[in-house]
């Protein structure tokens, strides 16, 4: 298991909106894009880039989805206390 990733994600307030998001990414949509437009979260504004965390830097849930993907793979909808996320690795150490 990595022991730091290098994330970005979208916050949306509902699943539905987070399924279609995800779909949209699927279709081929950018990911940056998306989450400039879409994400709840003010990290939207910067294609949704989080930099790099470690374990216990997030919520546990949103941990655990991100530490799970490889390199360039993007979650199924994620749900936190904040809303639901679709996360993108972008890197991973260790």
């Amino acid at each position: 298991m990595p022991t730091k990733v290098n994330a970005q994600h979208i916050l949306v307030k509902t699943e539905d909106q987070a399924k279609e998001i995800l779909a949209e990414i699927q279709q081929g949509n950018s990911f940056e894009d998306l989450a400039k437009a879409k994400s709840l979260c003010p990290s939207g504004k910067k294609g949704g880039n989080l930099g790099w965390f470690s374990h216990g830097q997030m919520v546990k849930e949103f941990q655990k989805a991100a530490f799970d993907l490889k390199k360039g793979q993007v979650s199924q909808p994620v749900k936190t206390q904040f809303g639901w996320h679709i996360i993108k690795v972008k890197d991973t150490q260790g």
